[in-house]
């Protein structure tokens, strides 16, 4: 049995791709490193690109937050942003881990951003689906109605063919969900946002987006600290550079330093770092990429020089697709 995490959406505020310009450009840059790496024939082409990343060929990805985790024949979903649309086309063509439910999914909280794909989520359509939505906002089946009615979506909630059931959480109270046990932590968010601890398999995830990281050392997290011990996978809000997110206080989302500071401290084993923004085209995000390398590679200079041990984390940016197995 294994535990699989696949982010289906790692966009933050709202579905966003550059425009038919932007890729041009970046196409053109990826020909241009082909023939400059000494590359010249056709057939050189596919063993050139599978020798990239993926984001440095196809980009980050166009949709918002989405996260399906697999344990056995357990699964649940975090947050239906643009991306849980990809689950549900998976569910129509078959190729799904699962064709039936019920499906269990987690709201951080209900921002468009990670709501817009409720509606296009499919089995709210099909009688004899059974779909749990979990939150620990009290408003919960309110928030959700909502979405199912005019003029926001032709549909009203009424007229779904699933059972639909709600479940409020109490915070940083577990509940168990097949194989997996999940535990709700306040994030620093300005609208109260929720962050997952998930366990499985003797394994832990913990799902840290949107949050600006206020809280940094253990006193401040308090109750929440949990959400950061004994983590081997975090996927971590990072929006900004360091200098943008001094500029945006209190905008609810933060910089990979700071995630990674946390990673060090608490020895997380593997962080993730999403919610880019809208706003950021491919080289923006791998310039990010660069500049945590940067700090990174510092820290860990600094650690030699004073004779101290970094505990080693493996870290990255997240893109549309991914998938890791821990």
């Amino acid at each position: 049995m294994s535990f699989s995490i696949k982010f289906w959406g790692v966009r933050g505020s709202l579905p966003s791709s550059p425009p038919p310009s932007a890729w041009v450009n970046h196409i053109e840059g990826v020909l241009q490193n082909f023939f400059n790496s000494g590359h010249h024939s056709a057939h050189q082409v596919s063993e050139y690109i599978r020798g990239l990343q993926e984001p440095a060929v196809g980009g980050y990805g166009s949709a918002t937050t989405c996260v399906e985790l697999n344990c056995g024949n357990s699964q649940i979903i975090i947050d239906g942003g643009s991306g849980i649309r990809s689950i549900s086309e998976r569910i129509l063509n078959g190729t799904a881990v699962r064709k039936k439910g019920p499906y269990h999914i987690f709201m951080t909280h209900f921002h468009w951003d990670h709501v817009i794909g409720l509606p296009f989520f499919v089995p709210h359509f099909i009688p004899g689906e059974e779909i749990h939505y979990y939150a620990v906002q009290s408003e919960l089946e309110h928030l959700i109605r909502g979405l199912f009615k005019k003029p926001y979506f032709p549909v009203p909630f009424e007229a779904l063919q699933a059972r639909i059931h709600f479940h409020v959480l109490e915070p940083r109270k577990p509940v168990q969900v097949g194989e997996f046990k999940v535990t709700p932590y306040q994030l620093d968010h300005p609208d109260p946002c929720w962050g997952f601890k998930v366990e499985a398999d003797g394994k832990a995830y913990a799902h840290c987006v949107d949050t600006e990281g206020t809280r940094v050392t253990q006193d401040d997290l308090g109750d929440d600290l949990p959400l950061y011990q004994n983590i081997d996978l975090m996927y971590f809000d990072a929006q900004y550079t360091l200098p943008e997110l001094a500029e945006k206080a209190n905008w609810g989302h933060s910089a990979a330093q700071v995630g990674l500071e946390i990673a060090f401290r608490e020895g997380i084993k593997q962080v993730l770092f999403a919610h880019h923004d809208p706003g950021a085209r491919t080289d923006h995000v791998l310039e990010l990429r660069r500049q945590t390398m940067e700090y990174y590679s510092s820290v860990a200079k600094a650690s030699s020089e004073n004779n101290e041990e970094m505990p080693p984390v493996i870290w990255d940016f997240a893109h549309e697709g991914l998938e890791i197995i821990l």
